[in-house]
């Protein structure tokens, strides 16, 4: 065990955001994503019985958010005649507002075919047991400065 590292942040995942570099992506799903097929190129961390937000809370302690784009934290927008509400955002928008100064400004949305096209294109994956929908949150890695 570490000191000052979350419990929650395995082994696998602490090596993970170690070897992330700057505009590295990735992705916390909830569990009806399908990290499998959208992830053939991407590192897939499996984190069972866990929720979004407690990942999130635990990584956004560690990594930084990139601060050359406007908004590096991406969430899945829903899709139109879904009626589904999205209070987890909310929570979102105040984790993120917690470790970066730009707050609930550093939060943006993209349709959800968008969403899988980008998450393609990251560098890992985290599956978790979110049940929640419209739950998936992307995260571009920034610079650490200090």
């Amino acid at each position: 065990m570490l000191k000052g590292i979350p419990q929650i942040l395995s082994p696998e995942l602490l090596k993970i955001l170690a070897e992330m570099g700057h505009s590295d992506r990735l992705v916390i799903a909830d569990g009806n994503f399908p990290a499998a097929s959208v992830g053939r190129n991407a590192k897939i961390i499996r984190c069972d019985g866990h929720g979004v937000k407690e990942l999130l809370d635990a990584i956004l302690q560690l990594m930084p958010l990139d601060s050359y784009v406007k908004q590096p934290v991406t969430l899945m927008e829903v899709m139109p005649g879904d009626g589904v509400e999205t209070p987890i955002w909310q929570d979102y928008k105040e984790l993120v507002a917690r470790y970066d100064e730009r707050g609930a400004q550093a939060v943006g949305t993209i349709a959800r075919f968008s969403f899988y096209e980008e998450a393609r294109q990251a560098y890992a994956i985290i599956t978790t047991s979110e049940m929640a929908l419209y739950a998936n949150v992307m995260l571009q890695k920034g610079v650490v400065t200090e």
